[in-house]
């Protein structure tokens, strides 16, 4: 036999996963954070109805009639804590990497069972029908050597198709509530692990009726 041309794949590396609720948690204040500083930047440019000098035929910016920027926050911690659709997403997401970590483990168990037993029958195969074998478990153990990676690569995908999902759902209502309701200047982001601002008064706090609206248009589009 030649068992020592067989080679077992590593065992699980643990350090590639990651916790769900963290990456959403760290994808959404980054790209907050970079799609609030745009919208910041904009704005004070077109102040005084200066136009961009990198495109001149760009539309002045409303300036209100007293003067006064209108500015609001939203909590994006408290967004990601109790808008349904973020909760249920980060559980899909946790459901997905458990059924993959599922698929890998189970792969594993049966190679290792397979060639468990190829060790304790395989004397009593011929010589043609133990390298045949061999040559299956060395395939199969090189599958299961880059199963693991590929596993994580579609955990990636999935955690980014997740966060920009959540990111339009909540920049559509968002623009829409603004557009209906106070129609402030500027609304920031606002968040414990990140801080644009060392504070932020709190009458100008929209969260709670930002959360609620959109649960409400959550729930809505459940029931259709």
């Amino acid at each position: 036999m030649e068992n020592d041309e067989i080679i077992n794949p590593k065992p699980e590396n643990k350090s590639c996963r990651h916790t769900p609720c963290m990456g959403t948690l760290v994808a959404l204040n980054i790209i907050l954070l970079a799609g609030l500083i745009g919208i910041y930047v904009c704005h004070f440019a077109g102040i005084g109805g200066v136009k961009s000098k990198k495109n001149p035929d760009a539309t002045p910016v409303m300036v209100p009639k007293d003067g006064a920027l209108k500015v609001a926050y939203i909590n994006s911690d408290s967004i990601l804590a109790k808008y349904q659709y973020a909760l249920d997403l980060e559980k899909g997401l946790r459901d997905f990497q458990q059924a993959k970590e599922n698929e890998y483990k189970n792969k594993m168990t049966t190679f290792q069972n397979d060639y468990q037993n190829y060790l304790k029958t395989g004397a009593d195969l011929t010589l043609s029908q133990q390298k045949a074998k061999e040559e299956e478990l060395k395939q199969r153990a090189e599958k299961l050597s880059t199963l693991e990676q590929e596993l994580a690569l579609q955990m990636e995908e999935r955690r980014f198709n997740d966060n920009k999902k959540l990111l339009d759902a909540i920049y559509a209502f968002v623009r829409e509530y603004n557009e209906q309701n106070q129609q402030f200047d500027i609304i920031l982001r606002k968040t414990y692990t990140d801080p644009p601002t060392l504070y932020m008064n709190p009458a100008m706090d929209i969260t709670d009726e930002i959360i609620k609206g959109l649960n409400e248009e959550y729930a809505s589009l459940k029931e259709k």
